[in-house]
């Protein structure tokens, strides 16, 4: 057997890396020829620009492109194996098939070849004989290849971490090894950003990140399962097992705020791939909209919730929330088509156009939104005219029809279809719109709705992967819009128990209504938090089925202080404490904006930063901020203050305090003054 011991595993570490030592210096005395050879002959077209006719400098201008995509690709390549040379791989399995041939498979981020022999030294951990890894222990094993499954034994199966070139450890054994690994990880500091998984990818994990057929896929995923990473990772995958046809550009994330997407904006970069297109949900609606109102954010309607309990405006976002609004909408749509355009008899000069030919023809453009069918049955209604009298129409005959058919319909304008559906309903007092014309957030995607049934929109022909992360805060109507808008496949991912709005949440069961094709995945194994934070989370959203990593810590502590002024005196001292610590990360999770902004006003200690909606991105130390932003973060360490009850008392207030406690790491810490809050009392 290869590097059978420990000592011979170093040995062959130094190998490789000398060997990618040398592909680099090679790439580098690549890059300089290329360099001199695009400086000569920028040079020699500037010298003889006089005497070239255009195909001559098409060709030349071609000839440069060419050699400066080559140049930047080798680069790229250099990139890769410079990080190649801090960690050259992580894991190895002896494979031996059916023919009694042994394969020594070291698995990394990318592959690397050995160029004078021709063999792999380094497999990518998307390579199909490389998803043993994640899927088998010893004994029998297969993986898939283009000409079918091969079948055979693992003999050898281990782990490594390679920090900076140097192996810090090796571990062998013949149980599942990811395990010890994961514990050692988990075990460590955050980052300023989410780092990959690909040396502790859990066979479940691995399961969806290598599925090929699902065209919608839903992920609920309990807090700190690692849906959010399993999702770009399972990007990372589909680029390279397809990337003959989809690239990065092909693909968009809608991310909750910027700050979560500069958060994870690291994952797919650090695996080789290039950066990926995002957009918030607010921002399509906008795009979708063209500016033409006004409308409450997400983020506002939240806030508006946590500040004060409307019982009208929570009924008007439960309302529209529900699977119910959407089948209303559907319904009032086919009402207004057949009831809405009041045909008559139509007297152009001497010809008499007769009202049912005028229907006939509304009817039969029914696979065209509605407020466009006007200008086909305009077209028909001229050539009717036209073949009845044998002569072309005048203007004004043209301007008389044009102006007309239009008229024939109830309404012409979305806005006002949109007010009419509540006189329909028979509720007009669930559809408010101020002085200023701000539409409220629940009705956004709805208007959007009405737009494509009405008016048609554009779709993002252009996206081949749409990828939507916090899928529980979008309702039944907003996966209608997506539906329509993007036709390609899709990954939809969440935690229906870290809604920041319980009054519009969605589960995976009802995106299942809207797609009933998605393949449903569920994720009950929580990897984030030590085994005593998770077991305080389940005392305020219990969940029987989440399965908590065996990671020990301390006990969070729920402490009381006489006043807020005391209480915040404690909190810059635990500050101090974290600053003198081993962790990176704090987060002072508080429930609303102001809490926050009032919070980080009086704290005032070095090295503290306030994260709000406006902020673009995530920085490592000391973070006050809300649990709305909060949510898909995480901290080594998590203090939530003004856990009383005068803070959190309502539905809404338990989803934030759930969110908040489930960011910890390793520590957590309540604290409040006056009475305790009774979603912790318990």
């Amino acid at each position: 057997m290869s590097n059978a011991t420990e000592q011979q595993e170093r040995e062959f570490l130094a190998e490789v890396k000398e060997k990618l030592t040398l592909a680099i210096k090679r790439i580098d005395d690549a890059v300089r020829q290329f360099s001199d050879e695009l400086r000569e002959k920028k040079q020699y077209i500037h010298e003889h620009q006089s005497g070239m006719d255009e195909a001559d400098m098409v060709a030349a201008d071609q000839s440069i492109n060419r050699m400066a995509f080559t140049g930047g690709a080798a680069v790229a390549r250099k990139h890769k194996l410079l990080k190649l040379g801090q960690s050259p791989y992580f894991g190895r399995i002896d494979f031996i098939n059916r023919d009694n041939e042994r394969s020594i498979v070291y698995i990394g981020i990318y592959a690397f070849a050995d160029q004078g022999q021709r063999t792999n030294l380094i497999y990518d951990w998307r390579a199909p004989i490389s998803s043993m890894f994640y899927d088998f222990e010893l004994g029998e094993a297969s993986y898939p290849t283009p000409s079918g499954i091969v079948h055979g034994n693992i003999a050898l199966k281990r782990q490594y971490k390679i920090r900076d070139g140097h192996l810090e450890f090796m571990i062998e054994n013949d149980v599942n090894i990811h395990d010890d690994v994961l514990q050692k990880e988990l075990a460590n500091s955050s980052d300023d950003k989410m780092k990959n998984i690909v040396a502790t990818i859990q066979r479940d994990q691995n399961a969806v990140i290598r599925n090929e057929t699902a065209s919608v896929m839903v992920i609920q995923g309990v807090a700190g399962s690692g849906k959010t990473s399993i999702a770009l990772h399972r990007i990372a995958f589909l680029l390279y097992r397809f990337r003959d046809t989809i690239a990065a550009k092909d693909i968009l994330i809608i991310s909750p705020n910027k700050v979560f997407a500069d958060y994870i904006s690291n994952v797919l970069p650090e695996l080789g791939e290039e950066h990926i297109p995002e957009m918030g949900m607010d921002e399509l609606a906008r795009d979708l909209l063209e500016k033409k109102y006004k409308f409450q954010t997400f983020f506002e309607q939240v806030s508006t919730l946590l500040d004060g309990k409307d019982l009208a405006f929570i009924e008007r976002i439960r309302f529209k929330s529900s699977a119910d609004f959407l089948s209303k909408l559907n319904q009032y749509l086919l009402y207004i088509e057949n009831n809405y355009f009041r045909v008559s008899q139509l007297q152009v000069g001497q010809t008499l156009v007769p009202a049912s030919f005028i229907r006939e023809k509304f009817m039969a453009y029914h696979r065209a939104p509605i407020l466009k069918r006007f200008p086909l049955v305009v077209k028909d209604v001229q050539s009717y005219v036209s073949l009845k009298t044998g002569q072309k129409l005048s203007g004004q005959q043209k301007t008389k029809i044009w102006e007309a058919i239009p008229r024939m319909f109830t309404f012409n304008n979305v806005l006002d279809l949109y007010t009419d559906f509540y006189r329909w309903l028979g509720k007009p007092e669930l559809f408010k719109i101020d002085h200023r014309l701000i539409v409220e957030y629940a009705d956004v995607f709805a208007l959007i709705y009405f737009r494509i049934r009405l008016e048609g929109l554009t779709t993002y022909n252009h996206v081949k992967h749409l990828l939507v992360d916090e899928m529980q805060d979008y309702t039944p109507v907003h996966y209608a819009v997506l539906s329509r808008l993007f036709l390609c496949r899709k990954t939809i991912l969440g935690d229906v128990s870290q809604t920041v709005n319980p009054y519009s949440a969605s589960s995976a069961e009802m995106i299942e209504g809207v797609f009933p094709q998605a393949d449903v995945i569920r994720l009950y194994r929580s990897y984030r938090s030590t085994l005593e934070i998770t077991a305080f989370a389940q005392r305020i959203i219990p969940n029987p089925n989440i399965i908590p990593m065996e990671r020990h810590g301390q006990e969070p502590t729920v402490t009381r202080y006489n006043n807020s002024n005391q209480e915040l005196e404690a909190i810059n001292q635990l500050i101090t404490t974290f600053q003198e610590s081993q962790n990176r990360s704090l987060g002072i999770i508080c429930k609303t904006t102001r809490q926050a902004a009032d919070t980080y006003d009086a704290l005032k200690a070095p090295g503290v930063h306030l994260l709000t909606s406006e902020s673009a991105d995530f920085e490592e130390g000391v973070i006050v901020t809300t649990a709305h932003l909060a949510k898909g973060l995480e901290f080594d360490e998590v203090i939530v203050p003004f856990a009383s009850a005068d803070t959190y008392r309502t539905e809404a207030d338990k989803q934030m305090l759930y969110i908040a406690c489930t960011r910890a790491m390793h520590l957590l810490r309540v604290t409040y003054s006056g009475e305790l809050t009774e979603f912790l009392s318990a």
